[in-house]
């Protein structure tokens, strides 16, 4: 199983921030945004990664991980040309996912939870893909999900008045057929390629399995999830 880690973007909410650096560098607790996503991926056995980010800040991504010598990872590194949603940023990793299974991870989300349960269940599940989600009090900011047995039957984006209370993170596992729905989408009414095109194609089969993600979780890209993400993560290490 490989990792493949978003972490493009423009980082808009956190500006004026991210007008000088890649919000995924940005300090949670006491390391960068993104060493979470990276440690959370090697918990679980994964150590090829890819890191899919923009033209601008790719250099800034490899000088901090060339001499972070505390991973047992190998790093790839991808841009993406044009920012035309995350499905398109998913495309790009099909050379090096190799037609093998794989861990997607969006770079601004945080969690103490560790994935490495989830991804052995995933390796033994034959068909389509495996979300996790994590129960909230505001689901209206987010994807949220219906839930029937053990699949997902209903995605809703950013619903006023919420089916469920089951938030879709940025923690998704797909089998090596998702490069080939990846590939069949069309543009957005907002001129992206949209990850949830796909989730509806794995839907329609019945093959859109979840899993609800324990322990804390925070999606870091507004000023207030970032000093959130920050004080979970200091208090996870002053109690370790």
């Amino acid at each position: 199983m490989k990792g493949i880690i978003f972490a493009g973007g423009q980082g808009t909410r956190l500006r004026p921030l991210t007008k000088i650096i890649n919000k995924h560098l940005l300090p949670v607790g006491k390391e960068p945004m993104l060493y979470n996503p990276i440690r959370k991926m090697i918990e679980a056995g994964i150590h090829d990664i890819l890191i899919i980010t923009n033209k601008k800040d790719i250099d800034d991504i490899k000088n901090l991980l060339k001499n972070e010598g505390e991973f047992e990872a190998n790093f790839i590194y991808q841009i993406q040309e044009e920012s035309i949603g995350t499905a398109n940023a998913l495309s790009l990793g099909e050379k090096f996912a190799d037609n093998q299974k794989i861990l997607i991870i969006y770079g601004d989300n945080i969690t103490t939870a560790s994935l490495a349960n989830h991804t052995k269940e995933f390796i033994n599940q034959k068909k389509g893909a495996l979300l996790l989600l994590k129960e909230v009090k505001d689901p209206e900011r987010f994807g949220v999900a219906t839930v029937k047995n053990d699949t997902i039957t209903e995605i809703e984006e950013k619903p006023k008045n919420p089916k469920s209370n089951l938030a879709i993170t940025g923690y998704l596992m797909y089998n090596p057929d998702v490069f080939d729905i990846a590939k069949s989408l069309k543009l957005s009414v907002r001129g992206e390629y949209e990850m949830t095109d796909i989730y509806q194609e794995y839907m329609k089969n019945g093959e859109l399995k979840y899993k609800i993600l324990d322990k804390e979780w925070v999606d870091a890209g507004t000023f207030e999830s970032l000093a959130e993400a920050t004080q979970i993560l200091l208090k996870e290490e002053n109690a370790s």
